[in-house]
């Protein structure tokens, strides 16, 4: 069975490439730096079901992903999380926290209404990850959307 991204994680994100066997998306809450990683395999819903040598790939693009958002926004805290609950397909959560955010210290689920991107600020946004991205081993950008589009 091919892959195909859940109906969900597709209207919430905007792709901004692939690293090997990985889909990074950036998820469209302007309230916080937040990219999703996720597997290409159909059908996998936690991660002790991928292969080891997937597993230990998608962890070193997790922390390649974790630690050029770290970089990039200066953030006080990394938040890496596979939760699952309302999207049963394997994605991996990685949102740059601050002190000074709207939810800090507790979580961002459900602590706010999700804020929409400007065009402009989504296109910066997306084209920084992009360039944060770029020197992490296999990543490969998506093409930039059109201005206002997805």
């Amino acid at each position: 069975m091919p892959f195909a991204l859940h109906p969900r994680l597709a209207a919430d994100t905007v792709p901004l490439g692939r690293f090997p066997g990985t889909l990074a998306l950036l998820h469209r809450d302007a309230r916080y730096p937040w990219v999703i990683l996720v597997p290409e395999r159909e059908g996998v819903r936690e991660l002790h079901q991928l292969p080891p040598d997937v597993r230990r790939a998608l962890l070193e693009q997790s922390c390649a992903v974790a630690e050029a958002m770290e970089a990039l926004f200066d953030a006080d805290k990394m938040n890496v999380a596979a939760l699952g609950n309302m999207v049963p397909q394997l994605h991996l959560h990685h949102v740059a926290r601050f002190e000074a955010d709207d939810a800090w210290p507790g979580a961002i689920w459900g602590a706010h209404p999700a804020l929409e991107y400007t065009p402009e600020a989504l296109e910066t946004r997306c084209a920084a990850l992009r360039g944060a991205f770029a020197d992490r081993e296999g990543f490969a950008p998506a093409s930039p959307a059109p201005l206002g589009g997805t």
